[in-house]
């Protein structure tokens, strides 16, 4: 059974796995952007690795696995590292992909793709795969191609300098915590997160409202770019200044940046049960697009 009711959707049901699934290389590489191009929003996380460091597994940090169509066509892929990402998965893929999954054994923290395609997957693998921590069944994935009409963004938001990454990680950290359920310090002391929150901040891509005595009111990345889209993540406001709309102005503020300087449509997921931040993220602009779903262990 899913967590929290789940649904299988009913194309998904009783598909056959007609061809195999291969791991993707160096000469595959036009063709795996051409699947990542058809949905740059939806396809975002993926697209943004693969177009900065091409195929090689090393590089990538996991496999890519490809499907081919009955006309040997690549028409689906799916990411395996530290997340298992699916990519224009339709039923015969998603069996496929499930199959090469349960052969191999988990290795990844989660299953994060669109919703209807990662529940058929998670349908499959929940036997060998479960128990899941938590199942986030359905998670809305908006966008926003146009600057907020409804609200100013704040002056004070500015990208995070390289100086400031330690007085950054306290929020990133306890962002991570609340949004995930677990400490990103855990293992290995956190060596791994402060490294991707560094490489942010040394890219342009870490956003931050500070007060005068440094501290951090505001904060959110951008996580994943591509030419087509960019995707917003991370998103958080300390908690002793929430309800007075730093989430509005700030997001907005984000919005404007990356719109101007990063990509023409710039996107983001929420559980949908986050209420509160699905209608400030619609009162600055962004609107549902799709849904996500994350299988989190």
């Amino acid at each position: 059974m899913l967590d929290r009711g789940v649904m299988l959707p009913s194309s998904f049901q009783a598909a056959r796995a007609l061809v195999t699934t291969r791991v993707l290389e160096a000469p595959d590489l036009a063709d795996t952007l051409e699947v990542l191009h058809r949905d740059p929003v939806a396809n975002a996380f993926v697209a943004t690795r693969v177009e900065a460091v091409g195929l090689d597994p090393w590089r990538l940090g996991g496999e890519m696995w490809g499907w081919y169509d009955e006309h040997g066509e690549l028409d689906a892929l799916c990411y395996a590292g530290a997340n298992l990402v699916l990519v224009n998965a339709g039923p015969q893929a998603v069996q496929a992909f499930a199959e090469r999954a349960r052969r191999q054994g988990r290795r990844c923290s989660s299953i994060v793709g669109p919703a209807d395609s990662t529940a058929a997957l998670w349908a499959l693998l929940e036997r060998s795969w479960g128990p899941a921590r938590e199942v986030r069944g359905h998670q809305p994935l908006m966008a926003a191609t146009e600057p907020s009409a409804e609200i100013a963004p704040d002056p004070l938001v500015r990208r995070v300098r390289r100086g400031e990454v330690e007085t950054l990680m306290p929020a990133c950290v306890a962002m991570f915590t609340e949004e995930v359920g677990v400490s990103p310090l855990a293992g290995d002391g956190g060596l791994l997160y402060q490294a991707r929150v560094a490489e942010l901040v040394a890219a342009g891509r870490s956003f931050a409202r500070f007060t005068e005595d440094g501290e951090v009111l505001f904060k959110a990345e951008i996580g994943a770019v591509t030419e087509g889209a960019c995707q917003i993540q991370g998103v958080w406001v300390d908690p002793a200044h929430r309800g007075r709309g730093l989430s509005e102005t700030g997001m907005a503020a984000v919005l404007d940046i990356a719109l101007r300087e990063v990509a023409p449509v710039v996107s983001l997921y929420v559980n949908d049960y986050n209420l509160r931040a699905r209608a400030a993220y619609r009162r600055v602009g962004f609107r549902e697009v799709g849904a996500f779903m994350s299988v989190l262990f």
